[in-house]
């Protein structure tokens, strides 16, 4: 594990309950992350270990998410599973395969060999309606939904949503925010989805910077010191980048807006879901 993969074990324990608990309907309140070779955040998946328990008593659950069908993946978790129940022989293990693929999926659930009747459970994030997590307008359930099928729905729409909706619902508690935000980098990382997290983040502080009060008195100065131009260059960037693309009215429209009207556009930005919506 490198540098970038260190993250604190009460992040990873949530991600656990949630996974848990929104995911895969298990009633669990809590988790013990088990610290194995297998216990790991890598590039392209999540994998995690922990000691729950349910009204049956205590388990070990073991996720792993996975973005392609590969052919090796039953022996894979049986690996797993025989490593799991070396280290704690008396406890039941509950195994279940997150596939978030583009493709449909393919790989069998289990091995069936002489001597051998090996199953865990495949959950196709296909089936999950992403819309259902969203509606939650939960933090943890919006957490996962990045991990859904966006359907027809831009990645940059959805990752904006899900970003501004996690600010909004923390309020003025930033290392909350900050929490949630890791855990959505973290899964995202199984999409790749990381540069596009990124890209959202630094716009969203962008536009939370304007309603500092230092910046409403930078934007008078400008008045001033004739600098209306580079606000309008602001806006017009951070439309850019919210949408994708920047229709010639938009521009038109900036450059002949007054300095109050292109504050009251970049107040906008913030809830806007369109291009119309900035303007309104």
């Amino acid at each position: 594990m490198n540098s970038k993969d260190i993250i604190s074990r009460d992040i990873i324990k949530r991600l656990a309950v949630d996974i848990a608990q929104i995911l895969l309907k298990l009633e669990v309140k809590d988790a013990e992350i088990i610290e194995t070779q297998y216990q790991r955040i890598e590039e392209r998946r999540a994998d995690m270990v922990a000691k729950m328990e349910d009204q049956q008593g205590a388990f070990i659950l073991h996720v792993e998410v996975q973005n392609d069908n590969q052919s090796s993946m039953p022996h894979r978790m049986l690996r797993y599973r025989t490593e799991i129940s070396l280290t704690y022989p008396e406890i039941d293990i509950r195994q279940y395969l997150i596939y978030i693929g583009k493709a449909a999926l393919n790989m069998p659930a289990g091995l069936q060999q002489s001597g051998l009747n090996y199953h865990y459970t495949i959950l196709d994030m296909h089936t999950v309606d992403c819309q259902k997590l969203i509606a939650m307008d939960d933090p943890d359930a919006l957490v996962l939904a990045i991990l859904c099928d966006f359907k027809d729905r831009p990645e940059q729409e959805v990752v904006h949503y899900i970003l501004k909706r996690l600010k909004e619902l923390n309020g003025d508690n930033e290392s909350r925010y900050r929490e949630y935000l890791k855990m959505v980098e973290i899964l995202s990382t199984n999409r790749k989805l990381e540069r596009l997290i990124e890209e959202e983040e630094k716009m969203l502080t962008q536009v939370e910077q304007t309603k500092l009060p230092s910046y409403r008195i930078g934007m008078q100065q400008g008045k001033q010191e004739g600098k209306q131009e580079g606000e309008g260059y602001l806006l017009l960037r951070q439309i850019k980048r919210l949408f994708g693309q920047s229709p010639d009215w938009v521009e038109e429209k900036i450059t002949q807006a007054t300095t109050d009207q292109i504050e009251q556009w970049a107040d906008n930005i913030l809830d806007a879901t369109t291009i119309e919506d900035v303007f309104r």
